[in-house]
């Protein structure tokens, strides 16, 4: 008997675990795998509707309870940037930052686990080894590049910094980014947000993805301080603070039951 595949993505939803960002809550997961020929258009369109990609896997929370984890965005033609952030840009002016092929090296994944280890030592990842570490920066199915910025010293190039950077229709997105814990002073997380807002704009892009923001997270609020910053809820995108996002978040805190029950348009889709 032939049995043929379906044309259409499967989504599943993974089992309960302890919510990484809000304590004394579930976490559930919306999921996708991300292969094929179709792989580019459907990170394009799903990424448009809240979901972020981890390897070949596309994915948005979709807790029982719980409503708080929101897509964020930064459109970048209406961002400019503050007094604090162009001395964030000046201190670290003498970085060079190389777009490179998504290749693990050996430098890069030494330097992930500083990052985790003083970050995140409780998160999933802090007992990632090498071999999984190269998983997550080589699996993609859609058009990624490695952003690596590097600090001279001695007359050498060291790597203190780095971005897992997707490239969307309509932006770039942040996968994931670590850097060198101990250079505090340099601000080197939010550099390369300052950074990729140049680069999306240097490429003639619309927006820059940052993943979630999570209303009482110590660990996300710091993306609210890039303003205007776009949060998909209800179905819609809302620059946070506007009236409609403070009415969608006043809808949103008291549901109990996830924000993300709209529909999902698929690439083939016509809206």
């Amino acid at each position: 008997m032939r049995h043929s595949l379906p044309k259409a993505p499967q989504f599943y939803v993974t089992a309960p675990q302890d919510c990484p960002y809000l304590s004394k809550r579930v976490e559930r997961k919306l999921f996708t795998t991300l292969s094929g020929g179709k792989a580019k258009d459907l990170n394009n369109a799903l990424s448009k509707q809240g979901f972020r990609r981890s390897q070949n896997v596309l994915y948005r929370p979709s807790c029982p309870d719980c409503a708080a984890c929101l897509s964020a965005r930064i459109p970048v033609s209406l961002f400019n940037f503050s007094r604090s952030q162009k001395r964030v840009l000046k201190r670290n002016d003498d970085l060079s930052r190389e777009i490179n092929t998504p290749w693990a090296r050996e430098d890069q994944y030494k330097l992930f686990k500083q990052y985790v280890q003083s970050r995140h030592k409780m998160g999933g990842m802090s007992g990632m080894d090498e071999a999984e570490f190269s998983a997550m920066i080589e699996e993609t199915s859609t058009k990624t590049i490695l952003c690596e910025y590097s600090q001279k010293t001695k007359g050498s190039y060291k790597l203190i910094a780095a971005s897992l950077t997707d490239i969307l229709d309509d932006g770039l997105s942040m996968v994931y980014s670590f850097y060198d814990p101990k250079l505090v002073g340099l601000s080197l997380g939010k550099y390369m947000i300052l950074d990729h807002i140049n680069l999306t704009r240097e490429m003639g892009l619309a927006n820059l993805y940052l993943g979630y923001w999570v209303e009482g997270s110590k660990k996300m609020e710091y993306k609210s301080q890039f303003k205007p910053l776009e949060i998909f809820i209800n179905g819609e995108w809302e620059i946070l603070g506007s009236s409609g996002s403070k009415k969608a978040l006043a809808w949103s805190s008291s549901r109990q039951g996830p924000n993300n029950l709209n529909t999902i348009y698929l690439p083939e889709d016509k809206k």
